[in-house]
């Protein structure tokens, strides 16, 4: 889907490739981060159409490791349980024969959870660290390990907020690191590749599960437990990976939309409240009395919702309170003034956003005082 231009926010740093895979811990944000280094050995053989690296010259990637089920290991009581977060970045590593021919590694631990506790203490110094990473030219790119429950939100996250035009990568894994045939290897292979392709650069944030890469923006978990888990059901993933070559479907478009800069500090409280048969605007105005400072409601069907929950949506933007209309539907998007009139309501449509990347947005646009509502609308319409 074509963007439009939206409000400038913060100037683009040419910098260098990120991929992302795992998730981290908000206690360990404090702790100083643990660095391992790798060198590389001789260089692969060229994929088709890039230049081999000179000797002793490969591709400087960071791995950051934030925990998740790629760092899980199984649990001896259940036969499906398992622990996320238990497996180091250098574990993660070691588990991958012959990663050291694709690129030169280093690793830091910035924490080591599971990604459903996932939240902006982790994401800030995640964004900080990267940007210093690019800033000083320590790498030409980043991988970031990530369990999967969350890895979509923070990819867009650092989408929106990584000042460079070289790709930033997100994996993961959908079994943890002792199961039989887990995934995680194989998986951060390939996300490894991604960050040292020339072919990734304006990319943006990506994310690689599975030998496929997915943009960050129409990215989603589809299913509990399949391998094929993540879809891009409205642009349709940007490549794919095999054992020799990186591929993508598309060319790479310059990333000329602006970035956010990193927030300071937590981001503002917005809420997400999900719509269904027979609800009433109690959740809406729960929201209000816990100083949500942005609602972003997860409609049925175009964004819709029953009369008194767009009633009250309403009412919160007319206070100044950011509405946005959001869908639960699987894909598609949410079309202003077409079933709802955003225009009296002053509410705004997400476009292709789905609800928990429409909240981040909206977040970002909060720090940076940007609440007007047409303003509003255009950056959904840009991101």
């Amino acid at each position: 889907m074509a963007r439009k231009s939206a409000t400038v926010f913060a100037s683009v740093v040419a910098g260098v490739a990120v991929l992302v895979v795992g998730c981290s811990d908000p206690a360990s944000d404090s702790a100083p981060a643990s660095t391992t280094a790798t060198s590389g050995r001789a260089a692969p053989a060229p994929a088709s159409g890039q230049a081999a690296p000179a000797p002793g010259n490969l591709p400087r990637i960071t791995i950051l490791a934030t925990g998740g089920t790629i760092a899980g290991k199984a649990n001896a009581n259940s036969a499906v349980g398992y622990t996320a977060g238990e497996a180091s970045a250098k574990d993660l590593i070691d588990a991958v024969p012959g990663i050291d021919k694709i690129a030169t590694l280093s690793t830091e631990q910035i924490s080591n959870i599971g990604s459903q506790d996932m939240s902006d203490a982790v994401w800030l110094p995640l964004a900080r660290r990267i940007n210093e990473i690019f800033a000083g030219n320590k790498a030409d790119g980043v991988v970031i390990t990530h369990g999967t429950d969350t890895i979509e939100e923070t990819a867009f996250f650092l989408d929106n907020v990584v000042a460079a035009d070289k790709p930033v990568v997100l994996a993961g894994s959908m079994r943890p690191s002792t199961a039989l045939s887990a995934d995680g290897p194989a998986n951060l292979r390939s996300a490894v590749q991604v960050a040292a392709s020339p072919d990734a650069r304006g990319h943006g944030t990506l994310v690689v599960l599975n030998d496929t890469i997915h943009g960050a923006h129409d990215v989603t978990k589809t299913n509990t437990t399949s391998l094929q888990t993540f879809v891009s059901p409205n642009d349709g993933p940007v490549g794919h990976v095999d054992a020799a070559e990186v591929h993508f479907y598309r060319p790479a478009t310059e990333q000329h939309r602006p970035r956010f800069p990193v927030p300071e500090n937590s981001m503002p409280r917005v809420d997400i409240v999900y719509s269904y048969a027979g609800v009433d605007a109690d959740p809406v105005n729960d929201a209000l009395g816990h100083d949500a400072k942005g609602i972003v409601l997860a409609g049925v069907g175009d964004g819709n919702t029953a009369k008194p929950v767009l009633s009250a949506l309403g009412d919160a933007a007319k206070k100044g309170i950011i509405a946005v209309r959001s869908t639960r539907v699987g894909s598609g998007s949410t079309v202003r003034n077409a079933e709802v009139n955003d225009d009296d309501l002053g509410t705004v449509a997400s476009l292709d956003l789905n609800p928990s990347k429409s909240r981040i947005l909206v977040q970002l646009l909060l720090v940076n005082d940007i609440t007007d509502p047409h303003k509003v609308q255009d950056a959904f319409a840009t991101r």
